[in-house]
């Protein structure tokens, strides 16, 4: 027979890493597919990630994922429900990195610098 409470501090032991809840965008790519998604990003942690897709996942496929701040990750899927995925990363991150500003420095290219800037008055 299992032991129920043993159960519960795995799950809860797995789950401890904290979460930063966002909204960001990525580009995700499942296993060797060339097509990209665009997802929405709602959490965010150094192991992991939940996205928004559509697209049925079987949980243990690779993909790569590639956000602001961070580059391009790998990790593969833990879970998908109801157009929601959890990712498992393959190597830890700074989530911190995912949240700093877009540049707006003499040095920024254009390209990479907010369209609006707030001044000061």
């Amino acid at each position: 027979m299992r032991d129920d409470a043993a159960a519960v501090d795995i799950a809860t032991s797995k789950r401890a890493r904290k979460r930063d809840s966002l909204f960001l965008s990525a580009r995700l790519r499942i296993g060797s597919s060339d097509v990209v998604h665009e997802v929405r990003v709602r959490n965010l942690s150094s192991g992991g990630l939940m996205a928004e897709l559509e697209q049925v996942v079987e949980p243990g496929t690779p993909v790569a994922l590639e956000m602001r701040g961070l580059g391009e990750m790998t990790g593969s899927v833990a879970w998908w429900t109801e157009g929601r995925l959890g990712i498992a990363l393959d190597h830890p991150i700074d989530p911190a990195r995912a949240r700093k500003p877009v540049g707006v420095g003499k040095t920024t290219p254009a390209f990479a610098k907010p369209l609006m800037v707030r001044t000061r008055r």
